[in-house]
């Protein structure tokens, strides 16, 4: 009979599978990856990210002060999708971004695109609004995105910045286990046999970063506390929420991060 550890492993390696499958990749690629890393012919290749850089930049423990974007583009009808990664330098990743992809050409009045970024800091407030207004000079543009950990969260500009974006149309969420894996073996330039093998960061993290956007989205005040204790580089994470976090967040989300009981339902 195997473990519970085992059983989790067993879960989560399917729950990969059936992702990578769900995004047009079949059984024989992942073994073949698997078992010599990415693929020679993966034209993405040069543009992937050492799985040290992946593992400094997107851990949700980490409050690295450089941030990276992993982005994928699928123009029109096209089955083809254009991988690469980018991180800060002046500016910061997100208006390198727009900027580059407005200066290649490609965008016109009636383009249509769907745009994917998995960023290691959620957008600041002055990002939030550059992507807002080259996305209302782009209605053909659709853009998701995914984020390790939230940007200086207990900002007011930051977290009215989020919520416009949402409310615009896009989509923001927090990366689960699903996000990192796929990142991992589309992003990663992973070693030969190690292409399950990307870091397994505590849920926990995730779920509390989930719970945190989910008020700013609500217009909730903050209730994820991040402090340091800077002598041993230590970071520590509390939720600390209020009688309207408990009225207006959905039971199951309280439930997933252990602040509601299930014996105790909170009326």
């Amino acid at each position: 009979m195997g473990t519970p550890k085992d059983t989790k492993s067993r879960h989560l390696a399917g729950r990969c599978h059936e992702l990578h499958n769900s995004r047009g990749r079949s059984p024989e690629s992942d073994t073949m990856a698997s078992e010599k890393g990415p693929s020679n012919k993966d034209y993405t290749l040069r543009r992937r990210i050492e799985p040290w850089e992946f593992e400094v930049f997107f851990d949700p423990q980490e409050l690295r002060k450089e941030a990276c974007l992993l982005y994928e583009i699928k123009w029109g009808a096209s089955s083809k999708t254009w991988r690469s990664s980018g991180k800060n330098t002046t500016n910061h990743v997100e208006v390198n971004f727009l900027e580059k992809l407005t200066s290649e050409g490609r965008l016109g009045p009636s383009t249509c695109c769907s745009i994917t970024w998995f960023l290691s800091w959620s957008p600041c407030w002055e990002c939030s609004t550059a992507i807002r207004e080259f996305l209302s000079q782009h209605p053909g543009v659709t853009l998701v995105i995914f984020v390790a950990r939230l940007f200086q969260h207990m900002d007011r500009r930051n977290r009215q910045g989020l919520k416009d974006l949402v409310t615009s149309g896009v989509t923001v969420q927090v990366m689960s286990v699903s996000e990192y894996c796929y990142c991992w073996e589309n992003f990663v330039n992973y070693p030969p046999g190690k292409a399950a093998q990307w870091p397994r960061y505590p849920p926990r993290w995730m779920l509390m970063y989930a719970l945190e956007l989910y008020c700013i989205i609500l217009g909730l005040p903050p209730c994820l506390k991040i402090s340091r204790r800077h002598q041993k580089q230590l970071t520590f994470f509390s939720l600390t929420p209020q009688y309207c976090h408990y009225k207006m967040i959905p039971p199951y989300i309280l439930l997933a991060t252990g602040l509601l009981q299930p014996s105790v339902p909170w009326r």
